[in-house]
């Protein structure tokens, strides 16, 4: 990528608000961009086309929704260092701060977990060794299996499910990947069967009990205390 076609995407104030917004590694919808950017959804559709043509943003989708981040840790320094010469764009805080914070430590999000809790579970079970992410899907390692078999669950059933295995699924609170699909619910129905969590009908949001504290934490050294 030449530096000057990055300089030249990055002189325009909304796209730089744009990359700003990303510069820590979330990956942001475009509506929220366009919001914290200040601008039109419309003039953020224009800027994300252009940067993504450009090299400079990557996207991806999960479910309905269009995800973008920076391209390369290579992009993030170059902005960072633009912004030691000068002070950074003002954003807006996000539109949705208040159900944000609401829903942030765990809910539901279709049938698997969501939230803060959710992601802690997803970087718990790569460091175990249990999950491995390759490309857009998590995969389930032979160490793995046997620790999730040895929980409760019937991974080889789940892989033959009519439905993706184990997506990698961005969280929109946290920003950052949690586990969807057959395994990600098969997870949530197992906490719930033992007492871990619960939720009221009609509520995506989900309170943790002491004993899924307790059992977060001696089987996935997740701490989830309030």
């Amino acid at each position: 990528m030449e530096l000057s076609n990055v300089l030249t995407l990055l002189g325009n104030p909304a796209r730089m608000a744009i990359a700003w917004a990303v510069i820590g590694g979330d990956a942001l919808p475009a509506s929220e961009l366009a919001y914290r950017a200040g601008v039109t959804p419309q003039t953020a559709s224009h800027h994300l086309a252009r940067m993504v043509d450009g090299g400079l943003l990557a996207v991806e989708r999960c479910l309905r929704y269009r995800y973008y981040r920076l391209a390369s840790p290579a992009i993030a320094e170059i902005i960072e260092g633009l912004m030691a010469l000068s002070d950074p764009p003002v954003l807006k805080d996000r539109p949705d701060r208040a159900t944000v914070d609401r829903l942030r430590i765990a809910r539901s999000c279709y049938d698997h977990l969501a939230g803060s809790l959710a992601v802690a579970l997803a970087d718990a079970l790569q460091r175990k060794g249990w999950l491995d992410l390759q490309e857009r899907d998590y995969q389930v390692t032979a160490l793995g299996e046997n620790g999730l078999v040895a929980f409760g669950l019937d991974v080889p059933a789940l892989r033959h499910q009519q439905r993706l295995f184990a997506r990698r699924c961005i969280d929109w609170s946290e920003r950052r990947p949690h586990i969807g699909g057959a395994l990600g619910a098969a997870l949530m129905t197992r906490f719930q069967e033992s007492g871990w969590i619960r939720k009221n009908p009609g509520d995506r949001k989900i309170w943790v009990s002491s004993a899924g504290q307790q059992g977060l934490w001696k089987t996935f050294d997740i701490d989830a205390t309030p």
